[in-house]
């Protein structure tokens, strides 16, 4: 049965993903454009004022942004690291294989509030078995009071949930990789190394900038883990932009001011991520 006008069958999906979409975005930007807050809820309109106040009198809000984006490259970069590691070593033939790949996805498994908390206990200072073992050396590192080592401990928590989510992806890859290109090395007397670099890690370059961006995307909202491990202290030394407005939106209640956040972070975000995309396809395709 031949229908000229099928298409007209994806209109009421069509419009009803652009509504959600759309809708949450405008009115943001219309909230944006008010003094909304716990004093006077309510549409004013008060133009840029909160944008002006952004970008001229909030250094907090672009210290928790850089600091987000440190955080956000560097648990990336090792989870692709870790998680590209064990994909290579699971996808050999070596034994308990099935074990090993069951056994690198349980923190993912588990609920990342429940395992902070968890973590936050690991940590703590006076009671946590980390500081039992380095009392061995007469030390207790401060994990949660010091900031350089509270940045440490959200990166470590991060890596740890996360990875065997990249885990999953690059096995995901290797085992849909041809086999042909292998053989062809192995005649050409390629060792290990040399197939690594030269066949594997091409092959995988579309994967791997995929699984690159979607990690990247996740850890731009990383807040649950600050919030519930350090509650952005020591002061604000892991405070990051999503725990940022959530303080200004949430806590203070400056609705309006909160959403200029909001929409400005967006904005950043997608510009940040569309240029990262770019040169990873660059680094990586050049490569391959």
């Amino acid at each position: 049965m031949n229908f000229k006008h099928k298409h007209i069958f994806l209109l009421p999906g069509l419009l009803t993903l652009l509504g959600i979409l759309i809708f949450p975005i405008i009115f943001t930007v219309r909230l944006s454009l008010s003094s909304w807050d716990s004093f006077y809820p309510g549409l004013d309109f008060i133009g840029l004022e909160n944008y002006v106040r952004l970008f001229t009198d909030d250094l907090r809000f672009w210290e928790s942004f850089a600091r987000l984006s440190f955080l956000s490259v560097t648990t990336v970069f090792l989870q692709y690291v870790i998680g590209f590691s064990l994909a290579l070593m699971v996808w050999e033939d070596i034994k308990f294989q099935r074990f090993f790949r069951v056994l690198f996805l349980i923190p993912m498994m588990s609920t990342p509030v429940i395992m902070t908390v968890i973590w936050r206990t690991v940590f703590h200072e006076s009671l946590g078995p980390v500081n039992d073992f380095f009392s061995l050396f007469d030390m207790a590192p401060p994990w949660l009071s010091n900031e350089y080592l509270s940045l440490v401990t959200v990166i470590t928590v991060e890596v740890w949930q996360w990875t065997p989510f990249m885990f999953l992806l690059m096995l995901a890859g290797l085992l849909s990789l041809p086999k042909e290109p292998f053989l062809a090395a192995s005649i050409d007397g390629a060792g290990p190394i040399r197939k690594f670099v030269y066949v594997t890690f091409p092959l995988m370059a579309p994967i791997s900038i995929g699984a690159i961006i979607i990690r990247l995307i996740e850890a731009s909202k990383i807040m649950d883990t600050v919030y519930v491990l350090t509650s952005g202290g020591p002061g604000t030394s892991t405070e990051t932009s999503s725990y940022y407005i959530f303080i200004k939106g949430l806590r203070e209640f400056q609705m309006g001011y909160s959403a200029a956040l909001s929409f400005t972070y967006l904005i950043i975000m997608i510009i940040s991520l569309t240029v990262i995309a770019n040169v990873l396809v660059k680094i990586f395709i050049k490569k391959a």
